[in-house]
């Protein structure tokens, strides 16, 4: 069958799918409510839906009433009774597949479950949605007469007790329905390999020479691996390696501090960048305008959305609200139930709402990585803008960076201090930190306040990272690779003295 007609029953055959999406969009709340009593009914019969009694759950207030909100600590009990091979204890189908996950850094594993209706009907049914809402949004596209270079996480499939376990990206390769095999490149054999830097290097071999069209992946990563095909082959620019090149899907880490670097390896005027929002525990939100960095929630994926607003988290005034309560540019934290059996989990993410016709969020950060010691409330979106304007004012690069608190002591006042690996290091390094400092003001007025006068907080310190220092301090942790990074932001200082104590350290 000829590329051009495969490419044209794809796009016909994804964009029927639109149809769907405008029915939850006109009626979010009804969907959300009936999806939800949809998990309850079918949950009734399982032993955490006998613990809470399901078949007398009839509302969303009976559910949030009887049903705690629940971190992963709380429901690990519960899924190492699944991995030690009992069913039927918080899912009704059974679940063989879990997605091993250290959140950011932990050295502590997470086995999140992944059901096969999570898999069918939430991670591949967002990647087919993506591919549907670009196709919608860009008629002219011949994204299928070309293959997508995909970048995931190492690693591979691990058997215990009749369960698996690995990367999610190895569990969705391991289960990819053909059509997705078909149009991806490296192959799956190379996409699993462990070892990240063999890793790099079999995949350059194998996709130089093909005729890639779109690219997946984290930016952090996808931009090590394309600065190594640049310099592999010696070209310029990505498009005399791969002239139809067209657009971008992207998600795990703000794409904010990576943009100039992207547009010029990439400079074409009409190249698109798409992203998503998806973790182990499901797909939740996809782009779905050209040059937009908002996100449409998707509401059909087998997942129910509660939301804690910001200011009162942690606190003894906490309250949970549904979608249909949420106002616009507030922080939440993001309460999921879902489809592989996470009843009221607190994933960890916030989010904020930047429409409420049809529902688009943004990432903000996570609960735990946010800056809140002095009372200025600093989240990863404010750093990441931050940022991104000091490079584009002094013509620099930022590789990576994480922030932590300079703690009072005695009558010395508090302050920021930030690491920062720079690929193209600012003429004046006083100047790039001026403007970083004036520019959190302008973006947060907590911080604005706490920095009035030198009331509370002293200039932000900046320190220069050495060539290598954050990926040197991955690699000895074997975290190279996928979504593994550093916490941008921290409570603490761990992050920050590991990595000044490994800064005058190379391998």
């Amino acid at each position: 069958m000829p590329l051009t007609i495969i490419n044209s029953f794809a796009s016909w055959v994804l964009k029927q799918r639109i149809h769907q999406i405008e029915l939850f969009i006109k009626y979010p709340n009804e969907v959300q409510e009936e999806l939800l009593l949809n998990l309850i009914r079918g949950s009734e019969k399982t032993a955490l839906g006998t613990e809470y009694d399901y078949a007398s759950i009839k509302s969303y207030q009976a559910f949030a009433e009887r049903v705690p909100i629940s971190t992963y600590e709380e429901l690990q009990p519960l899924i190492e009774r699944t991995r030690q091979g009992e069913q039927h204890v918080f899912w009704e189908t059974p679940i063989k597949w879990f997605a091993k996950s250290s959140g950011t850094t932990n050295a502590k594993s997470k086995f999140i479950p992944v059901s096969n209706e999570a898999l069918e009907d939430c991670h591949y049914k967002g990647s087919k949605d993506l591919l549907c809402l670009y196709l919608n949004n860009n008629e002219d596209s011949e994204l299928f007469l070309g293959k997508s270079l995909r970048l995931g996480g190492s690693s591979q499939i691990y058997e215990d007790k009749n369960t698996f376990f690995g990367d999610l990206s190895a569990i969705l390769i391991e289960n990819m329905p053909i059509w997705a095999e078909f149009s991806s490149t490296p192959s799956n054999k190379i996409s699993l390999m462990s070892e990240w830097e063999a890793k790099i290097a079999a995949i350059i071999n194998e996709t130089k020479n093909e005729n890639v069209t779109s690219f997946a992946g984290v930016p952090s990563w996808m931009l090590v691996l394309m600065n190594k095909m640049l310099e592999e082959t010696g070209k310029g620019n990505l498009l005399e390696i791969w002239p139809n090149l067209e657009v971008y899907f992207h998600g795990g880490v703000s794409f904010e501090p990576y943009r100039d670097q992207y547009k010029k390896i990439l400079p074409k005027k009409d190249f698109k960048y798409y992203e998503i929002y998806n973790a182990s525990e499901g797909f939740f939100a996809i782009q779905d305008l050209n040059n937009s960095s908002d996100l449409l929630l998707m509401l059909d994926y087998g997942i129910f959305y509660e939301f804690i607003p910001m200011d009162t988290f942690g606190t003894a005034n906490q309250k949970t609200i549904r979608l249909s309560e949420v106002e616009l540019f507030k922080n939440y934290a993001l309460v999921i139930t879902t489809n592989s059996g996470l009843w009221r989990y607190l994933i960890g993410d916030t989010v904020r709402f930047t429409s409420l016709n049809p529902y688009r969020i943004r990432v903000t950060g996570r609960t735990k990585h946010h800056i809140n010691v002095f009372g200025e409330e600093l989240m990863v979106e404010n750093t990441d803008q931050a940022i991104a304007k000091a490079c584009q004012l002094t013509q620099s690069e930022v590789i990576d960076y994480t922030v932590a608190p300079v703690f009072m002591i005695d009558k010395e006042k508090g302050a920021h201090e930030w690491m920062v690996e720079f690929k193209k290091k600012p003429a004046d390094v006083a100047l790039f930190q001026r403007i970083l400092d004036e520019t959190l003001q302008s973006l947060n007025s907590d911080y604005e306040a706490k920095r009035h006068n030198n009331m509370t907080l002293n200039p932000l310190i900046l320190n220069v990272a050495r060539e290598n220092l954050f990926y040197d301090w991955l690699k000895d942790r074997n975290k190279l690779g996928g979504q593994h990074k550093i916490p941008r932001l921290s409570n603490q200082r761990d992050y920050l003295e590991q990595l000044k104590d490994r800064q005058f350290t190379a391998i």
